[in-house]
């Protein structure tokens, strides 16, 4: 029998564009949905993360840090943004994803984002709302960003949000569903839209649990149908050909040189138990792919 969902809980969809330059070559997206229940089994957590990025970008693969066996993320390998990260989490329950504001044309001497992960997770005393607090006031001092962090504890679970292209002041979120691309919160992009109504459509399957929820929500991941046109997110377009415009359109991108390179599961259960599961391109190769899994307990 399927237990009840939990009332306490926050879901959490976005796709994200990660532009570096003013051209179609330097754009990146990221999907992230996250939910807190589904199946027979309570879920605190439950997120789905697609990263978009050039194929050739040097990335490492998801695994414990060798010098902080309590942290778990991807790292970026790319000269002078060596250590940042887009996603990850640590034994301590901390947790932190970012995506970028689509900008045509960016600053090339700004600040790297993916250090505000990193740093995030490796600060063992800061919470989650004094961190974004600090980050607001440097927010000037980056490219757009959307900057997810939060904290699972015992007693108590912090989810906060903060956007430098938006309010001056970071939120908490309240039990409930949101949406993230490379606009601020909720804004109803169309792929937005599709991909929170079907990520939501899988956690409310009181039938899936374990491993058939991580393939059902990889295969939203991979949902490769364009939603186009959409005039909100060509809002933000200027500095973008056409067609890659377009091809950001989707949960799943697919051009030439770059696309979703990396899908990332992770689900935190009532009892802090944590599977982290990430399935990641290949030798710069489309066809190729390697799926890896960690399961480990937060700590109290």
């Amino acid at each position: 029998m399927a237990e009840k969902r939990r009332n306490d809980t926050r879901s959490f969809f976005s796709a994200a564009k990660r532009p570096s330059k003013a051209t179609e070559n330097r754009a990146g997206r990221r999907e992230r949905e996250r939910d807190s229940q589904s199946g027979s089994k309570s879920h605190r957590l439950i997120l789905a993360a697609n990263r978009d990025e050039f194929y050739n970008r040097p990335s490492k693969a998801a695994d414990f840090w060798g010098t902080n066996s309590e942290i778990l993320s991807g790292l970026d390998l790319e000269y002078g943004k060596e250590g940042g990260s887009w996603l990850g989490i640590s034994k301590r329950g901390k947790v932190a994803a970012i995506t970028n504001y689509m900008e045509g044309h960016p600053n090339p001497n700004a600040q790297g984002r993916g250090f505000l992960v990193s740093n995030y997770l490796m600060d063992k005393d800061v919470d989650s709302y004094s961190y974004l607090k600090k980050v607001s006031a440097e927010g000037h001092l980056y490219n757009g960003f959307n900057l997810i962090t939060a904290e699972f504890k015992a007693k108590q679970d912090t989810v906060c949000y903060y956007g430098n292209r938006g309010s001056s002041e970071p939120i908490r979120l309240n039990p409930g569903i949101y949406g993230l691309s490379n606009s601020l919160l909720d804004t109803p992009w169309k792929k937005l839209l599709k991909g929170k109504e079907h990520f939501t459509n899988v956690v409310g399957d009181q039938s899936l649990s374990g491993d058939g929820l991580v393939q059902a929500l990889l295969h939203v991941l991979n949902n490769e149908e364009l939603n186009t046109p959409d005039p909100l997110q060509e809002q933000l377009g200027e500095g973008y050909s056409r067609s890659m415009v377009q091809a950001l359109s989707a949960v799943c991108v697919r051009s030439p040189h770059y696309g979703t390179r990396t899908n990332t599961i992770i689900l935190i259960d009532a009892e802090g138990n944590v599977t982290f599961t990430e399935r990641t391109m290949l030798d710069v190769d489309a066809s190729k792919w390697s799926t890896n899994s960690f399961q480990f307990n937060l700590q109290a």
